[in-house]
């Protein structure tokens, strides 16, 4: 061995030496490093989501975050019992004090002025690991000063950011001054909030520029768990019929494609349910279909037989596109937001430029002039398995 050798074998000894002669009240440190050991039995960890109404989008990446952490306990504002699967109902659910309020299973958003203060009200000492999952407040709570804090935003608050004039379009009179002032103060509390996050994860290049742009922070992306990693492309002969998947909100642009299929007399089916969707029963013509809410297994059927799927909104990611195009299904979607990073133009769908029926027509015109391989929808939905999800997740919070 070389001078240098032994010379680096003395130094490192005399650094454990040193090490191992620390009184034990004088490493802490050491201790929660140890702690926050994913793999560590004595790991205590929180996870945060905004509201269990549902099994949406964001659920699903909630239930793939407590497969990792079985162990978990769950903070949430609102919870309407049975709505959820098995594995995110059967833990410790902890509820705010809006959970107990009139009315919270259908008018929940109405509280949105009181989620700030609400989700400040949980009490998370004592934990070494905080996941936050947050489109509205999540990111907020306080973490105790031991913890550590990784969100996962599936958007920043978008009621008062890049959505706002569609949720509360420009009026005069008392209650739009009044939106206005509230709007006003959630900023402000949505920005300073932000401070509270060690480490900011999002699912889309779309989102982590938002965030950048809101918070000045920067984002690592890791795409949601769409599919699970045993899914298979199925291939299955199509009928002649268009599919969305959706809840019924303004953003989701449901309205643009009622007006194109309206003009073009092609078949449309519309599976979901939400705010709008009164108004968007008016007036329907025979070829559009409302079908309701499905269970995941009736949805599937739909998926695999439609000839495309519409995605008009302009979205932060969207998981129905990945379904869709795991069924062989080609996307025709508004080509903005997350769609770019999960349809691939021309081989796994196409996009059109503006939001009117009439560009949505043309790209419904020029889907159908093309030939799509199996191949190309294997590649693309690859990138978006539940285990490449957890595997990513868990690389970012063993950084801290």
């Amino acid at each position: 061995m070389s001078g240098k050798g032994f010379l680096l074998i003395s130094r490192l000894r005399k650094i454990f030496q040193k090490l191992s002669q620390i009184p034990k009240n004088q490493c802490s440190g050491i201790r929660v490093l140890r702690r926050l050991n994913p793999e560590g039995n004595d790991l205590k960890v929180a996870v945060i989501h905004d509201w269990l109404t549902g099994m949406r989008g964001g659920e699903l990446v909630l239930d793939s975050i407590l497969k990792l952490y079985p162990q978990a306990e769950l903070f949430t504002l609102i919870y309407n019992k049975g709505k959820l699967n098995e594995r995110i109902e059967n833990r410790k659910i902890h509820t705010a004090f809006t959970d107990r309020l009139p009315f919270k299973s259908s008018k929940y958003r109405s509280f949105l002025p009181l989620f700030p203060t609400a989700i400040e009200t949980f009490d998370l000492r004592g934990f070494d690991l905080i996941i936050s999952s947050s489109h509205c407040v999540a990111k907020g709570i306080i973490p105790p000063p031991t913890a550590k804090h990784i969100t996962y935003v599936h958007s920043p608050m978008r009621y008062v950011w890049d959505l706002y004039y569609d949720y509360f379009p420009r009026r005069s009179g008392f209650k739009f001054f009044l939106i206005q002032m509230i709007s006003n103060y959630l900023r402000m509390w949505d920005v300073s909030s932000s401070s509270r996050v060690d480490r900011f994860t999002c699912n889309s290049s779309f989102i982590a520029k938002r965030i950048n742009k809101y918070y000045r922070r920067e984002a690592k992306v890791i795409y949601p768990p769409c599919l699970p990693e045993s899914q298979k492309v199925e291939e299955i002969p199509k009928d002649d019929f268009y599919l969305i998947v959706s809840a019924f909100a303004p953003y989701k642009r449901i309205d643009l494609a009622i007006d194109a299929f309206s003009k073009n007399g092609k078949r449309l089916l519309i599976i979901g349910g939400g705010q709008e969707e009164k108004s968007l029963r008016k007036k329907v013509p025979s070829n559009i279909e409302f079908l309701g809410g499905l269970k995941r297994d009736e949805i599937k059927t739909y998926y695999q037989k439609a000839k495309g799927f519409i995605f008009p909104g302009l979205e932060d990611f969207g998981i129905t596109p990945v379904e869709s195009q795991s069924h062989c299904t080609p996307v025709i979607a508004f080509g903005q937001g997350g769609a770019l990073e999960t349809v691939v133009d021309g081989k796994t769908g196409v996009f059109f430029p503006e939001q009117t029926a009439d560009s949505l027509n043309e790209a419904i015109f020029r889907s159908e002039k093309l030939s799509y391989k199996k191949k190309d929808f294997e590649e693309s939905i690859s990138r978006f398995t539940e285990e490449k999800f957890i595997n990513d997740l868990k690389f970012e919070v063993d950084r801290l």
